[in-house]
């Protein structure tokens, strides 16, 4: 086979699309190693200012006002691909894409953030884009700025997506039940008891996922530390803090006077090796997170999940009997005494969790898009 070429873009509006498009260019590379692959963030064809000025009111909505963050969501879910902003939106950075598209000539363009995904489909309805666009969703719920009628394929994360689709107007065949693509090393075999070993876990006692990293805020996730920590019913916890060093710090002196054990950690690149030794995982509800967590068969519990996507996600694993959403700290603490004192609510959690996607999303995606680039190029020769 010639050598496969795909343009890959997502965005740096939250980690979750960077990953999904990091899974895709993975899987790819598997199967086919010697694939042209470019990645490019969205940002990169808006002018520096507005791109800035944008990824800034983003973070500083979703960290001090969530809520208003949650009314924009859902005041904006149910416009139609016409309507003025989506018109507005669909003209950012046109000529520059198809600029660097025509110099790369793509097999397949590949988006996993909903604006690119739309301004290009919209090309592609216009019948001045010739690649065929593929849209990868990156939540359990479908918001308006996802749906757009030039999109070639959509690949998503349940069958609940896809019926949504449908009910905007999505053709059914164009969209594929992949589950949202996830590191490849998610479901790979691991050696359990080197990781509890490395980390200095105890193989007998129940571990709790503290992602502390991903809370702006100190205090509340310091708390769910320190109630941890001083559990009468034995659990020991990971705390990975991410870029928070105040959090870091703080954990330094609480490990030292803690009853039970706490390994915390800073940035890490090893999540799937943390998963994989947990028993539950306290944490909010992107849906890459959600989707590694599912598939490594580990019970969630979502504490303040942001109004919009996130709360969506939450619903999800909920619904799945697979987690619960915490919306306060009482609420929190309230399920925390629960698992402690009854782990056998947390094995039903499992049990829910195992079955709850089918695995291996980033496989099927991959081999769905290379078929898709295969059966192009015979039509090509053909026609």
């Amino acid at each position: 086979m010639k050598q496969l070429r795909i343009l890959v873009f997502s965005a740096g509006f939250g980690n979750g699309h960077f990953r999904a498009a990091e899974a895709v260019i993975e899987g790819i590379l598997i199967k086919e190693p010697f694939a042209k692959i470019i990645h490019l963030d969205f940002g990169d064809f808006l002018s520096k200012r507005l791109n800035t000025m944008a990824k800034n009111l983003y973070i500083e909505m979703i960290k001090h006002t969530p809520k208003l963050w949650g009314r924009f969501y859902y005041k904006t879910a149910k416009l139609q691909p016409e309507s003025m902003i989506q018109r507005f939106l669909n003209q950012l950075g046109r000529s520059d894409f198809l600029k660097y598209i025509q110099a790369f000539a793509p097999d397949l363009i590949v988006c996993t953030y909903p604006t690119v995904s739309s301004i290009l489909a919209q090309l592609r309805l216009e019948r001045i884009l010739h690649v065929p666009v593929i849209t990868i969703m990156t939540d359990y719920a479908v918001h308006s700025h996802w749906v757009h009628p030039g999109v070639d394929r959509y690949m998503v994360a349940c069958t609940e997506v896809k019926e949504s689709l449908v009910s905007w107007g999505i053709e059914a065949q164009r969209i594929h039940v992949t589950g949202i693509p996830i590191s490849p090393k998610f479901e790979g075999e691991m050696n359990r008891g080197h990781i509890i070993s490395k980390l200095g876990l105890n193989p007998d006692l129940p571990t709790f996922l503290v992602m502390g990293g991903a809370y702006g805020g100190v205090k509340s996730v310091k708390r769910i530390c320190k109630r941890l920590a001083d559990s009468l019913v034995p659990v020991q916890s990971i705390i990975v803090c991410g870029k928070n060093e105040k959090l870091y710090h703080f954990l330094e002196e609480v490990s030292v006077q803690a009853r039970n054990l706490i390994v915390r950690l800073g940035y890490v690149h090893n999540v799937e090796e943390l998963m994989e030794v947990s028993d539950l995982i306290i944490t909010k509800a992107g849906g890459l997170t959600v989707s590694e967590a599912l598939t490594k068969h580990l019970p969630l519990v979502i504490f303040k999940p942001i109004p919009g996507q996130e709360d969506e996600n939450a619903q999800f694993v909920q619904r799945l009997g697979a987690g619960h959403v915490a919306g306060t700290e009482a609420e929190l603490e309230q399920l925390l005494n629960r698992f402690l004192s009854y782990p056998e609510d947390i094995e039903r959690m499992q049990e829910k969790a195992a079955i709850a996607l089918p695995g291996r999303s980033t496989e099927r995606a991959v081999d769905d898009l290379i078929q898709l680039a295969l059966d192009l190029r015979m039509k090509q020769k053909i026609g």
